[in-house]
């Protein structure tokens, strides 16, 4: 195989990016199908209650993750920038510290969330059996945080050492072994919701063993050194990681509020409307983000090597890919709502068909503008621009949703479904002014010597 430091910088853009992206892309769609399957066997196996009782957890779930993706993706960039430059002890370093602080960020999340759980559901309005199956479904994640909040970091890591195919095949069995494991758990067996976080838990722990294989056989790119933590580090991975981070934080805030108005207007059944929207949403954004994310140590090892022209070139076949591939969802989403809806609801279900149909229409057309922003959050965050990074993050995920939250108030269940298409079209017009500042500074930037690192 051969090694980032001799492909990234050499290959034809388009044919990196295929390269790299196609996997990143096939990858987090296999993790997207799991979250499916875990919506389809809650919702037709367990009922309406258990599927908007996942719905209600997964932000306190996924704010169990995003300590680690913090780390995880910020410690990415300096690697990847650190293998750019030659500086293979750097980015060793930089790598083994990371895993351990991930560990322990698992340690520490999973113990606070066990004990909130219960608090967190009840903050969103969520009562009786209801609270009580949200509860039981974030608990299973908190126990098993230590063990499997590492995987998505070892994602990363296995494609900034040239493990691009590897990466997706893991995912590939990941998913197959959630399915397998729901299948047994819900299909077969019967259980309740609780089971359905195992399914998923058990799957990421085997795989991130398996992840962990190349490293520690010292086969990859990356290998485990004797760590040396500093201040600085520590500083460098928080920076980098902070836009992901806060836009994970910021869109589970922004959930739980969304949770919460939907209980005052619609109740349990605007609820698990907009779980169909949310999972709808899984299979979509992620297979954006796994195409900017596999581009990322591709723009960071080229703007550490200062390929200025290989940067905006790998830059703007990543926006292309992603615009192509948002139109086409858009377009499905809107000719086929129903389909997807089948997915997840009961034909006996009526209301929440018709609900869930409607929604998904309205809905759509925000991935036809989203994309640009999304793509342009990760170029920033690998050309270590963080700042631009995070202003993108936090206004798409928190600030301009809870504004319009309450701007669109009147318009009812309608104006928290056209929430996602008015957001797409605010933060595409912050990115663009975003994208023209930077470009200004990006020769100068490209150039500047490295100050007050360590060798």
């Amino acid at each position: 195989m051969q090694k980032s430091n001799q492909f990234f910088g050499t290959e034809k853009p388009v044919r990196l990016f295929f390269r790299v992206a196609l996997p990143g892309l096939i990858s987090m769609l296999a993790a997207s199908l799991y979250q499916i399957a875990e919506g389809a066997f809650v919702g037709q196996t367990i009922g309406q209650s258990a599927f908007a009782a996942v719905n209600v957890a997964m932000p306190i779930v996924m704010i169990n993750f995003a300590l680690a993706d913090l780390i995880g993706v910020g410690s990415s960039v300096p690697i990847s920038v650190s293998l750019g430059r030659e500086d293979g002890d750097r980015a060793n370093n930089f790598f083994t510290c990371s895993v351990i602080m991930i560990f322990l960020a698992g340690l520490f999340m999973g113990l606070f969330l066990y004990f909130t759980a219960p608090l967190f559901a009840k903050i969103m309005g969520a009562e009786g059996e209801l609270a009580y199956l949200a509860t039981k479904y974030v608990r299973v994640y908190a126990i098993m945080s230590p063990i499997t909040t590492i995987v998505f970091a070892m994602d990363n890591y296995l494609r900034i050492s040239g493990f691009s195919k590897g990466s997706m095949l893991l995912n590939v069995f990941m998913t197959i072994l959630t399915v397998t494991f729901l299948t047994v758990f819900l299909g077969l067996m019967r259980k309740g919701v609780e089971f359905s976080a195992l399914s998923s838990c058990l799957s990421m722990f085997i795989c991130a063993i398996i992840a962990m294989i190349p490293f520690l056989a010292k086969k990859a790119v990356l290998k485990f050194v004797k760590p040396k933590f500093s201040l600085s580090l520590v500083k460098e991975v928080i920076t980098c990681g902070a836009p992901t981070f806060l836009n994970n934080i910021a869109g589970r805030i922004t959930a739980i509020l969304m949770n919460t108005t939907l209980l005052k207007i619609g109740g349990e059944t605007a609820v698990a409307a907009y779980a169909v929207l949310m999972y709808s949403c899984g299979v979509i954004e992620p297979m954006l983000y796994g195409i900017s994310d596999s581009v990322q140590p591709v723009i960071g090892y080229n703007w550490g090597a200062k390929s200025l022209d290989r940067v905006k070139a790998v830059t703007k076949v990543n926006l292309v890919a992603c615009g192509l591939l948002s139109l086409v969802c858009t377009a499905v989403l809107v000719i086929f709502p129903q389909l997807l809806a089948n997915v997840f609801v009961s034909s006996t279900d009526v209301a929440l068909m018709a609900l869930a149909t409607h929604a998904l229409r309205i809905f759509s057309f925000a991935f036809a503008i989203g994309w640009f922003s999304f793509a342009l959050q990760g170029f920033f965050a690998a050309i270590e621009k963080p700042l631009p990074a995070t202003v993108i993050s936090i206004c798409k995920a928190a600030v301009f949703p809870v504004i319009l939250i309450y701007a669109l108030q009147s318009f009812g269940l309608d104006g928290l479904w056209f929430n996602y298409t008015a957001t797409s079209i605010l933060t595409a017009i912050l990115a663009i002014i975003l994208l023209l500042k930077v470009q200004k500074t990006m020769k100068r930037d490209i150039i500047r010597p490295r100050e007050n690192e360590e060798a």
